[in-house]
């Protein structure tokens, strides 16, 4: 059942009928309600909608930070749109049916902030990867106190262990504490600089994987 939340003339939510309303970006839309497909979806299809949530998944404990930290929005396509979209593109591979991330490939904040110099990540006791950098203030669009932040990723478990701060730019090190079901087990770590007023980014390093220890 719709809802009419203006009076007669003003936007609705829910279906009536054939007719779909809602709200989209803050405009009331109205679409036609799908046709329910009674034929089985094909091979293709199917490896399609393997991609698609393995996409998604992977990108739902990076949507808030994307949503602020890649790109710029490009229309009707929101941050978060853009990085699904590049991760379905060149992120989500397939070999002989199977689907995959090419983790060397991810993007994990997009921007035009002066990225690291000599940055390095090592493994240490305690499930702790230390970090360290040359602070480069000096360069151009780098400020001291651009927010060292990393993501890492643990792949049998599919999650991610995300960091924003505090340490700057200018502080040169920090380090990252992660779960101690994850000793032994391989990372993906990434690390990036957003502003101080977080809503710009450096684009992502891919640093490789490290054996938690």
């Amino acid at each position: 059942m719709g809802t009419i939340k203006k009076g007669i003339l003003g936007g609705f939510s829910g279906t009536v009928g054939t007719v779909v309303g809602a709200n989209w970006r803050g405009m009331d839309v109205i679409r036609s309600r799908p046709k329910s497909s009674g034929s089985n979806p094909t091979p293709l299809q199917l490896l399609q909608r393997e991609k698609f949530a393995l996409a998604i998944k992977f990108q739902n404990s990076l949507r808030s930070m994307q949503s602020r930290l890649y790109g710029e929005n490009a229309g009707v396509k929101s941050r978060v749109n853009l990085a699904a979209a590049y991760l379905l593109r060149e992120v989500v591979a397939e070999e002989n049916g199977q689907v995959s991330l090419m983790m060397e490939k991810v993007i994990v904040t997009k921007g035009t902030l002066t990225g690291f110099q000599n940055l390095t990540v090592t493994a240490a006791p305690g499930q702790t990867l230390n970090f360290t950098w040359d602070d480069n203030s000096n360069q151009m669009l780098a400020q001291p106190t651009d927010i060292f932040c990393t993501a890492v990723y643990e792949e049998e478990s599919g999650e991610f262990a995300i960091k924003e701060g505090p340490e700057e730019r200018s502080t040169g090190a920090s380090s990252i504490v992660l779960a101690e079901t994850w000793s032994g087990k391989n990372v993906h770590v990434y690390a990036f600089f957003q502003n101080a007023q977080q809503d710009s980014a450096c684009n992502s390093v891919y640093l490789g994987t490290v054996v938690v220890q």
